[in-house]
């Protein structure tokens, strides 16, 4: 189990200063005291001091040792690692320090090892035991909400929490769920488990590791709601998540967990698994209730919204997983405890898929407000084989690209909205200085191309153009007139898609071009900076 993690600066400043002697030392030293299985090392991105490099960060301490020598590098580990004494006379004040390797300054609820909610018992439990999921506290929040809740108690628990809705657009959970209790009638309760999204499986590892807090949630949902009956909506290719869900449901029932009359009180709820075949827009919530009903998966007009007209036309709350999956916790330990986490316009914590040029890359859960270069340092290591960070796009394929200067930004859904970014799902895709920004936008447009479900226009024939237009820019051809034109249709296809998927198809291309307008231009004179794209090729043979 790792224990601290030591990042050394890597930039060209610190290698040539002995940075690389100083990393073999300290991984030398640690091999010696037989520290490999507690200890990760890995390099910094780059730093803005250069009066104190190299040096070396120790977490979770963040203690910050510079200028360090190769000598300075084993005498860490024996006395910092080893033995667990500070060395004082090779700090470097952390109230003077900048960059990557900046003073993380203490934050609500924040921790340097993962603060976990959502994933606090995957890898831990049985997933097929309904009994090891009990003995974790499972089903407490279910039978508190009954035996001590009214329904109306439990939603204005949920609501003052802040909960925000995990799926992208951030909207407050228990405002969504009020809007259906003002309706009359029969209501559903949908969870919208079709995670499509390239670079993300969040929701596929809390369903795998963890189905019954799934169940558990739904159960809450429609006890506050007022509804008897909840669907699962799964990608068609969580075979497993959807065998264990299944598994689940009917452990559940036989402890009447779910079904008639749940632990003998007169709520009751049931829970059924649908499967979806594969479409990128049944992430939609409307196409995906099109979908659940047998019908072609396209998105409807909205309003009426699904709150009020939903599943079989009745009023129906549809949330992601990650979403429930912050139910069961903030009804067993309350509104004020969820809120005590991350920041106060974002409460809780976050899930992300982290991919890329990373050494570390799978899930992290750390609280709201944590930034980027946090998570780039602390959780993943570092970035991979030293390479400078060049951009990073947060919320998966239809998400904003992130330039170096938005790293220090908190990581919550007012902050980044505020910076001209936006959170989305949380899935992040860490790309190095050898990436190429217009060859990135082209593969994500192949792919919304071929899932534009054709419903509009703008969506249809915008992504098309798009990928033709950035098609000549990495072949060569291209023209400024066709950047001018790429611009051009990437803003009317954001403006005038039917859809929150067709509007955020060209969002990689709008914020690629605000923030490496210049990669774009070279690729008009037939030239790829990163020497990724086609015309280089052709730029060399020239030459």
């Amino acid at each position: 189990m790792i224990r601290a993690r030591v990042l050394i600066s890597g930039d060209p400043l610190s290698l040539s200063r002995g940075a690389e002697k100083t990393k073999l030392a300290i991984e030398a030293e640690i091999s010696y005291y037989g520290l490999e299985d507690e200890i990760q090392v890995s390099y910094l991105t780059h730093a803005d001091r250069t009066d104190i490099l190299p040096i070396v960060m120790i977490y979770p301490e963040g203690v910050t040792y510079g200028p360090v020598t190769p000598e300075d590098g084993a005498y860490i580990v024996q006395e910092h690692l080893y033995k667990g004494r500070v060395i004082e006379h090779l700090f470097a004040p952390p109230e003077v320090l900048t960059g990557d390797i900046a003073h993380i300054p203490g934050r609500k609820g924040a921790t340097y090892a993962q603060k976990r909610i959502v994933l606090r018992r995957a890898g831990v439990i049985n997933p097929l035991d309904i009994e090891d999921y009990i003995t974790h506290d499972g089903y407490f929040a279910l039978a508190k909400a009954l035996e001590e809740m009214q329904p109306e108690e439990v939603l204005e628990t949920v609501k003052a929490s802040k909960l925000q809705g995990r799926g992208g657009a951030g909207f407050p959970t228990g405002l969504k769920w009020s809007f259906v209790v003002q309706q009359p009638g029969e209501k559903y309760v949908v969870c919208n488990a079709d995670e499509s999204e390239p670079g993300t499986f969040k929701d596929r590892l809390i369903l795998e590791g963890d189905p019954h807090a799934l169940l558990e949630a739904m159960a809450l949902a429609g006890y506050a709601i007022g509804a008897h009956e909840g669907w699962i909506y799964i990608r068609g290719e969580y075979a497993l998540a959807k065998e264990r869900l299944n598994k689940a449901i009917q452990q559940a029932k036989e402890l009447n967990l779910l079904g008639d009359h749940i632990l003998g009180s007169d709520f009751s709820f049931d829970i059924h698994v649908h499967a979806g075949a594969g479409a990128y827009i049944c992430g939609e919530e409307t196409a995906l209730l099109e979908s659940l009903e047998g019908k072609r998966g396209i998105p409807r007009i909205r309003p009426p919204y699904p709150t009020v007209a939903g599943f079989r036309g009745k009023p129906t709350v549809v949330n992601n997983v990650e979403t429930l999956a912050n139910i069961p916790p903030i009804i067993q330990n309350g509104a004020d405890w969820f809120r005590s986490m991350g920041t106060e316009r974002s409460p809780g914590t976050k899930v992300y898929t982290m991919l890329g040029d990373v050494n570390i890359t799978g899930l992290v859960e750390t609280p709201m407000g944590t930034t980027l270069r946090e998570i780039i340092n602390i959780y993943g290591g570092g970035m991979k084989d030293g390479k400078a960070f060049k951009c990073a796009q947060t919320g998966g394929a239809s998400g904003s690209i992130i330039p170096p200067e938005l790293l220090d930004v908190p990581m919550d859904f007012a902050s980044m909205a505020e910076s001209g970014a936006a959170l989305g799902s949380g899935a992040l895709l860490i790309a190095g200085e050898d990436t190429c920004i217009v060859d990135l936008a082209y593969v994500l447009l192949r792919f919304f191309k071929a899932e534009s479900c054709g419903k509009c226009t703008p969506c249809r024939i915008g992504t098309a153009q798009m990928l033709e237009a950035l098609e000549r820019l990495r072949m060569g051809y291209g023209t400024q007139v066709d950047l001018d034109r790429l611009e051009e249709i990437a803003h009317y296809t954001k403006e005038a898609s039917f859809c929150g998927l067709g509007q955020a198809a060209p969002v990689p291309i709008i914020t690629g071009l605000r923030y490496f307008r210049e990669e774009f231009e070279a690729h008009t004179r037939g030239e790829c900076p990163t020497g990724v794209c086609p015309c280089s090729v052709k730029q060399k043979v020239k030459h």
